[in-house]
């Protein structure tokens, strides 16, 4: 269905190709999984496939790509639109109308299909990615998951027989993720639609995939094969395959079924190596529950036992990261009483029809790290935003730092809360990164040439002169978190901060946010990614219909909850584990003299 005859790309002004060596075939009726770091051409590869490139990046293609017979470089976008249907990185940038039953209908519209087909499409299609109830919403009044939803829904309506899909489930709550990947599913195996995927979050995907597509580095050339044997030596794994290289399972285990099936001689192991081990107190930040929290509650020994971050420190850095890089295993703040970060009381939120959040009450401590959970469109980016002061609350209370943002100007508010959101594009206007970063120092008030330590430190070999818009979607929101880390807000909120991040640059995110939270700054993200909650939050809080329906220490809340529980808390249940460095560092204790 797709041929790949020595394909390579090299775009202008690059001193190499962003990919080369391509010799391959993607059978049809196939679900193709496309991995490999950020920054290594994945996406340039798909938009080979679709012919945006090179007729809308630009670049040189070399090779022939071929869909269904057609070569991509003889025919445009628009002419495979009945061959191949594409969802990128960016789903504002896929629509075309603005009502969600217009955008599914639209695509079937330009291809001249009867009003009635496009009817029941539409109908299955709703039904399928749970979109009914969003059926007549303006899209730009839906969250981040929901556009996604939409976006995936709108090129499913013309049955393509090609699938291209970049990171289709990074915004999505993991149910969500699962509908989705059940279609895909049902679409490969009862149609026969040929599904080519890229995907960090392997931990979702990879048990799905029939052949996975390794790009180890950029300009290397590829390799495929089975997702057990690509797995053994890939650079990106999710935590599942790095528990089983741990130990020394074989074949490696591809899904919690799997990984359960061989965890007996490793729980035996754990149960041994946590005999006799002493707690440890727990947070004063968690204990120290405002009014309205959840009681406090003994810590357990998941939440406790979190060891080392791990990583080396950066060559040459100045004393900030440093200190941003010194916080090594869960910050535990000071046991002396300290002010709260920032307060939420009675907090509900109306947009037009819709209440976003109703009786809202939290509060955040120094040194605190919080994930907001929740399906999408639960509230938790309205949460964000009412504590930036870009969305004042229809009633109810919101201080940080003893000023009520959204009364507070900008500049007074720059040092005491941060927003990284889910578009980091939001916040990038110069051309290069260099003067993105020359801008964030002079807002920041900051010496010359501290955000640029922090994009080193994220990003490294990004050059200064590149354009932000060249960079990967995760590679931009790198950009934009240091730019917001310039300026060392005491509360930094950040939004899907691992969307679009491969493994690697998600340990140098969690290190960097660790340093934060030990240097006494409280930490906010909304996230759907479950693994970042265990490896990082003290403290986890699940919204539902804008209001709370959990709180509490992140090993309670998240292995009580099958939907959010890592796949090291699924393998392992009831064992109180919930990430691979806990397991290691457990085993190594263990095996010490």
């Amino acid at each position: 269905m797709i041929r790949f005859e020595q394909v390579s790309v090299t775009y202008e002004g690059a001193s190499a190709p962003s990919v080369q060596g391509v010799d391959l075939v993607i059978p049809e009726g196939e679900l193709t999984l496309l991995v490999g770091p950020s920054g290594v051409g994945k996406s340039t590869l798909l938009g080979t496939v679709s012919a945006l490139v090179p007729h809308f990046t630009g670049g040189t293609l070399r090779g022939r790509v071929t869909v269904a017979g057609r070569d991509t470089r003889t025919h445009k976008p628009r002419e495979l639109a009945d061959v191949v249907g594409t969802v990128g990185q960016d789903p504002l940038a896929h629509f075309v109308t603005d009502v969600v039953e217009d955008e599914l209908a639209y695509g079937m519209e330009s291809l001249g299909l009867p009003p009635a087909v496009m009817r029941r499409r539409v109908e299955e299609t709703l039904d399928l990615l749970g979109l009914n109830e969003l059926r007549d919403r303006p899209i730009a009044t839906l969250s981040g998951g929901q556009q996604q939803r939409v976006a995936i829904g709108s090129v499913l309506t013309p049955h393509p027989k090609v699938l291209v899909l970049d990171e289709p489930t990074s915004a999505l709550d993991p149910a969500a993720a699962e509908e989705v990947l059940a279609v895909l599913q049902r679409l490969v195996h009862d149609l026969g639609t040929t599904v080519l995927m890229a995907e960090h979050r392997l931990e979702r995907v990879v048990q799905y995939a029939d052949q996975v597509l390794l790009l180890p580095s950029p300009g290397a050339a590829p390799v495929i094969g089975t997702p057990a044997e690509i797995m053994a030596l890939s650079p990106v794994h999710p935590p599942v395959v790095a528990l089983g290289r741990l130990a020394g399972w074989s074949p490696l285990p591809l899904s919690i079924r799997d990984a359960r099936r061989r965890a007996a001689p490793l729980r035996s192991r754990l149960a041994t190596a946590s005999q006799g081990s002493a707690p440890i107190p727990a947070s004063p930040a968690i204990e120290a529950r405002g009014p309205g929290q959840s009681p406090d509650l003994p810590a357990s020994p998941a939440f406790e036992a979190r060891g080392s971050g791990g990583g080396a420190t950066v060559a040459g850095a100045p004393g900030l990261l440093a200190r941003l890089r010194r916080g090594r295993g869960r910050p535990t703040p000071d046991p002396a009483p300290r002010e709260v970060t920032a307060e939420v009381h009675r907090v509900t939120v109306r947009r037009g029809r819709v209440q976003a959040l109703h009786g809202i009450t939290l509060t955040v401590a120094p040194g605190e790290t919080i994930a907001l959970m929740g399906r999408n469109g639960a509230g938790k980016s309205t949460l964000l935003s009412t504590l930036v002061g870009t969305v004042a609350p229809t009633t109810g209370e919101v201080t940080v730092g003893g000023r009520t943002p959204h009364r507070t100007a900008p500049p007074e508010m720059v040092r005491r809360v941060g927003l990284v959101p889910q578009e980091p594009r939001d916040l990038l206007y110069a051309d290069t990164v260099a003067a993105e970063c020359a801008a964030a120092d002079s807002d920041a008030a900051a010496p010359a040439g501290t955000c640029r330590v922090l994009v080193s430190a994220l990003l490294p070999d990004v050059p200064d002169d590149i354009h932000p818009r060249d960079l990967s979607e995760g590679q931009r929101l790198a950009l934009a978190l240091a730019l917001v880390l310039t300026g060392r807000p005491a509360l930094l909120l950040l939004d899907e901060p691992t969307r679009g991040l491969d493994y690697a640059a998600k340990v140098r995110l969690v290190e960097i946010l660790r340093g934060l939270a030990a240097d006494g700054h409280a930490i906010v993200l909304a996230t759907h990614d479950v693994e970042l909650a265990a490896e990082l939050a003290h403290r986890v809080v699940i919204l539902a219909g804008g209001e709370i329906v959990a709180d509490g220490p992140t090993a309670e809340v998240v292995v009580s909850s099958p939907a959010f529980a890592p796949q090291v808390a699924k393998v392992l249940a009831p064992d109180p584990w919930l990430t691979v460095r806990q397991v290691a560092e457990a085993l190594d204790a263990a095996d010490a003299p």
